[in-house]
C-alpha cells in the first residue's frame, strides 16, 4: 500500500503546489516510485492530447509522471459544470467514484502518493467533492498549509478544520507557509500552542520568497494574452517590480528597482528610446526586465526600430489602458508552471534546507 498525504490549505495562494513539489522532490530520495494526483481542479491545461488540471501537468513534466496522467487529473470542472451538477445532469457521486478509483489505481503503482487539494477545504462542495470529503473517501491523512500570521492563521485553520472534522478526515499537520524570516520562531511558537488542544502537529513551511511570489515574463505574457517580443531568452526572467512610466523620463529611470517591468503608453517615444538604450548597460540590464506598451496610438516607426534592435523584451497592448494593465499585474499572484525552471530549482533547494521531510514522513506513517 502506498503512503498517502493529502495537501490541503486554508485558502488560495497559501503554497499548496510549492509544498507538493517539495514533498515529491524529497520523497524521490527515499521511495522508488512517487505519484501525484489533483483529484479535481478548475484550471485546465492541454497535455498529452487531453485536458488536465494545470498542477497535474506541472508534476507530470517535472517528475516524469506522464505515463500516469490519465489518473492524475480525474475530474476537471469546466465552465457551466456547476449548473449542470445542480440541474442533475452530472451526478456528484459519479465524480467522487472517479476520484476514488484513480487514487486506488495509483496506490497500486507507486510507493508515495501526494494528493493536492484545490482552494480552501470547502472548495468543490457544490459538486459533492470538497477537499474534506475526498480526503475521507480515500483515507488520506491531511497536511494543511496555512498563512504565516498568528491570530488570522488560527482563525482560518479552525474554520477549515471544522469541515474536516465533520467529514471524519484525519488532519495530522498544520504547516504555516511564506513566513517572514524574523517571525519564524514566533509564529511557530504560538501556532503550536493553539493546536495543542486539537492534538495536531505544527511544522514550518518556507520563508517568504520574492522569487517564488513573483511572475516570470512568460507568466505575464500568458496573463495578458500578449506575445512577448524581443529577446526570447529572457522569457523565464522573474519580474520583481511593476512600475508606471508616467513621470518624466529621468524620474522613471531614477525610480527603477531590480528587475522592473514598466508599463508605458505608446506615445512616450523618448522614454521607450531611453529604456531601449539603457537595456544594454549591465547596471540597467539588472533593473529593466521589460516593457508593456499600452495605448491605441501606434508606436512611431523609428521608436519601433530602436525597440527591435535593442532586443529589450516588450509586450504591445492596444486594447487596455495603462491603469488596467498596472492593476492586473499588481494584483496577480504567480503560480508555478513547468517552464519556470528557476523557481522549480529554488523550491527543490529550499525543500532540502527548510522542510523537515523526515519528520513529516514519520508523522504520516502508514
Amino acid at each position: 500500500m502506498a503512503k498517502k498525504i493529502f495537501v490541503a490549505a486554508t485558502g488560495q495562494n497559501c503554497g499548496k503546489t510549492t509544498i507538493s513539489l517539495s514533498l515529491l522532490h524529497m520523497a524521490r530520495k527515499k521511495y522508488e516510485r512517487i505519484g501525484f494526483i489533483k483529484p479535481f481542479g478548475p484550471k485546465s491545461a492541454r497535455f498529452e492530447g487531453r485536458d488536465v488540471d494545470m498542477d497535474a501537468k506541472l508534476m507530470a513534466r517535472v517528475y516524469d509522471l506522464a505515463a500516469d496522467i490519465s489518473l492524475m487529473s480525474p475530474v476537471v470542472l469546466e465552465a457551466g459544470d456547476t449548473r449542470r451538477i445542480l440541474d442533475g445532469y452530472i451526478r456528484p457521486e459519479a465524480l467522487l467514484e472517479r476520484i476514488v478509483e484513480a487514487v486506488r489505481k495509483l496506490e497500486e503503482r507507486v510507493d508515495y502518493l501526494v494528493l493536492e487539494g484545490a482552494g480552501h477545504v470547502g472548495v468543490g462542495s457544490v459538486a459533492g467533492i470538497s477537499n474534506a470529503r475526498i480526503a475521507r473517501a480515500v483515507e488520506a491523512p491531511v497536511l494543511m498549509v496555512s498563512g504565516a500570521g498568528i491570530g488570522s492563521a488560527v482563525d482560518d485553520i479552525c474554520l477549515n478544520l471544522a469541515l474536516f472534522e465533520a467529514e471524519g478526515a484525519d488532519v495530522k499537520l498544520v504547516l504555516p507557509n511564506k513566513i517572514r524570516g524574523r517571525n519564524r520562531e514566533l509564529v511557530l511558537h504560538y501556532l503550536k500552542q493553539a493546536m495543542i488542544p486539537k492534538d495536531i502537529a505544527v511544522q514550518a513551511g518556507f520563508n517568504y520568497s520574492q522569487i517564488l511570489a513573483n511572475p516570470t515574463l512568460l507568466t505575464v505574457s500568458r496573463l495578458l494574452d500578449l506575445e512577448l517580443e524581443g529577446d526570447s531568452r529572457q522569457i523565464s526572467r522573474i519580474v520583481h517590480h511593476v512600475q508606471l512610466g508616467a513621470a518624466s523620463t529621468q524620474r522613471v529611470v531614477d525610480l527603477l528597482l531590480p528587475s522592473t517591468l514598466l508599463v508605458v503608453t505608446s506615445s512616450r517615444d523618448e522614454l521607450l528610446v531611453m529604456l531601449s538604450t539603457l537595456y544594454h548597460m549591465p547596471e540597467y540590464f539588472e533593473k529593466i526586465a521589460g516593457i508593456v506598451i499600452t495605448g491605441v496610438a501606434p508606436v512611431s516607426a523609428i521608436t519601433r526600430k530602436i525597440l527591435e534592435d535593442s532586443r529589450i523584451p516588450y509586450l504591445r497592448c492596444e486594447q487596455r489602458t495603462t491603469a488596467e494593465i498596472f492593476s492586473q499585474l499588481e494584483n496577480y499572484v504567480s503560480k508555478i508552471t513547468a517552464e519556470d525552471e528557476e523557481k522549480i530549482n529554488l523550491v527543490q533547494q529550499l525543500a532540502e534546507t527548510e522542510l523537515d521531510f523526515n519528520a513529516i514522513d514519520e508523522l504520516f506513517g502508514i
